[in-house]
């Protein structure tokens, strides 16, 4: 099973994406404003193109307010009108996508499990190809110990067929690499030229053959890259999964990793934390926006915010979770994903907050061990 950090960089991402979402359907309604003051070319009567311009105007600056939280009116009602209408389509448009995201990020969790399926069938593919040359001997690759414990899983067999996780309609493209990849990669020569290579050798090899040659740059990358926008982050997710995978070796069989062992759990998990950062009450933020010397909270990198956001969220809906699991889980977000002094900009920031919202009774924390957050 994968942790809780992989869920967390999930739901990271899909925060990205609904703010990004959200400047888009700002401007979106934005051009409905326009749109309703630009001149009818189609009318009979003169258009005052004055009215009209100044009419636009007022009515951007009051959508902007009204957006803003900031109370204002007008007593002409078309600007009203044009006003309300486009809050509302603001409102519809990000619901929408905020149900979206939520629910993609399961999808996006389901593609991790068979882009891992698929990089242990693209290995078993080279293996078949390795067995089928005649002129050098490759024997050493494809009747590799930890390859007969792929053959001969049938667990593996079945998922790979349910996911399409397979590579039958894409052997041009596996053919290619084969030739032009890995037999002429030197540690693969070096390997099938061994008389009798050990079990650590055989180990070293095929984490090679999966970190080097599959997943490190180059083409086979480059084309794993090309089916998925996230591959920067989910490439080194599937790293660990195959490093887990050849590592629990042992008396002819390897464990498959999961993506989750309870769907059910990692769901309300991502419901909670991914639709209650996007709610998370002004209070919050301007908790935030305290402790980061005054800043605004929107004037904060992206990164940064979210993850403060984030970590806030969980430390004060999930009373199982110690604070200080959540603060470094975060911290380690901030290593990844942020800038190179984000890391203890975001655990004093935390540690801060984190005080301040025990003393005032939004965290709660409940069960053994947890009282004290220790």
């Amino acid at each position: 099973m994968l942790n809780r950090r992989t869920i967390r960089i999930k739901i990271m991402q899909s925060l990205f994406a609904y703010d990004q979402c959200k400047e888009a359907d700002l401007m979106l309604s934005r051009d409905l404003v326009e749109e309703r003051f630009q001149p009818d070319l189609n009318s009979m009567e003169v258009q005052d193109k004055e009215l009209l311009r100044s009419q636009k105007k007022s009515a951007l600056q009051l959508f902007e307010k009204k957006m803003s939280g900031t109370k204002a009116a007008s007593e002409d009602k078309a600007i009203v009108r044009a006003v309300d209408d486009a809050a509302s389509l603001f409102q519809k448009s990000i619901k929408k996508d905020q149900v979206f995201l939520s629910k993609n990020i399961l999808l996006e969790m389901e593609k991790l499990s068979a882009t891992y399926h698929s990089v242990i069938a693209l290995i078993l593919a080279f293996a078949d190809l390795a067995a089928a040359e005649k002129k050098v001997d490759h024997g050493n690759f494809s009747h590799h110990e930890w390859i007969k414990a792929w053959r001969q899983n049938e667990e593996l067999k079945k998922t790979i067929i349910k996911e399409s996780a397979g590579w039958e309609t894409r052997m041009d493209k596996v053919r290619g690499w084969f030739r032009d990849i890995v037999k002429e990669d030197s540690a693969y020569k070096k390997f099938i030229a061994e008389k009798k290579p050990d079990e650590e050798a055989q180990k070293a090899f095929v984490k090679h053959l999966t970190r080097k040659i599959i997943l490190g740059s180059g083409a086979i990358n480059d084309y794993f890259e090309e089916q998925n926008i996230r591959w920067a982050e989910d490439k080194d997710i599937i790293k660990s999964m195959m490093d887990k995978t050849i590592k629990s070796f042992a008396n002819g069989k390897t464990t498959l990793q999961k993506v989750s062992l309870n769907w059910e759990d990692d769901q309300d998990f991502i419901d909670k934390l991914f639709n209650n950062t996007i709610g998370l009450e002004p209070q919050y933020k301007e908790l935030i926006a305290k402790n980061t010397r005054n800043w605004e909270v929107d004037r904060l990198p992206l990164t940064d915010r979210v993850i403060l956001e984030m970590a806030i969220t969980e430390m004060i809906n999930f009373p199982n979770i110690p604070v200080k699991v959540t603060i470094n889980e975060y911290i380690e977000l901030s290593k990844e994903y942020s800038t190179p002094k984000s890391r203890q900009f975001i655990n004093g920031i935390l540690d801060v907050i984190s005080k301040s919202m025990k003393e005032s009774g939004a965290v709660k924390k409940s069960g053994r061990g947890l009282i004290d957050n220790k």
